[in-house]
């Protein structure tokens, strides 16, 4: 299932954070997202209930959005989140039984790290996609890491938006974790936020799937 899941966010590309939002929220922002072509997504561990979360969303969703599991910092965490129905595991950190774990459960793996040693190293234990933390607009960055290690597949995540994306996807970037710039969880989710994120999620996809 692990190669399904991979190909599915390698074709999708963006991969949607959502962190802090009401439980009860969670999937009026999925339907918005879907609905504005954004059918990845990530709930964070340190949201409230997100195990829950993640059974509601993965049983609302089914066959249509892939849902994972975000800020996972354990093998314990990354089987509850599996458990509770994550396809796909990602971490801040590079963490050997973490990646282990998730493999061994068919999720996909998508370990955070950011100097080169890191990459390569989560890449060794089996991440399928790196998650480069914090991006912070450093587009550069994923390029210079690109010429000694093109073998493995980077997500930029923290710092991506609609004005740098393009410029991430020309350095060689195969995925993107976008939060704020897509969910803000400061915003009140009202019916009038519900559209923008459905309109955000649409210019988003556009410019991904640009040449």
């Amino acid at each position: 299932m692990s190669q399904t899941y991979l190909d599915h966010i390698l074709k999708n590309k963006i991969v949607a954070i959502v962190r802090g939002i009401h439980p009860a929220d969670v999937v009026k922002i999925a339907h918005a997202l879907l609905e504005g072509g954004v059918n990845t997504m990530e709930v964070t561990l340190n949201s409230t209930n997100a195990l829950s979360v993640i059974t509601e969303l993965s049983k609302e969703m089914k066959n249509r959005m892939l849902i994972g599991a975000g800020t996972v910092l354990s093998a314990v965490q990354a089987n509850e989140a599996i458990d509770a129905g994550a396809c796909f595991i990602i971490s801040p950190i590079v963490d050997e039984e973490t990646i282990g774990a998730t493999k061994k459960r068919g999720a996909v793996s998508i370990p955070g790290a950011y100097t080169p040693t890191e990459i390569y190293k989560a890449f060794s234990l089996g991440g399928e996609i790196i998650k480069i933390f914090p991006a912070s607009s450093n587009v550069n960055y994923i390029k210079e890491i690109r010429a000694p290690l093109p073998q493995i597949p980077l997500m930029p995540t923290g710092g991506v938006s609609l004005q740098n994306i393009q410029e991430f996807k020309k350095a060689g970037a195969v995925a993107f974790g976008i939060g704020g710039s897509l969910v803000d969880a400061k915003q009140k989710v009202t019916d009038e936020y519900l559209r923008k994120i459905t309109d955000t999620a649409k210019n988003f996809m556009q410019l991904v799937n640009e040449d």
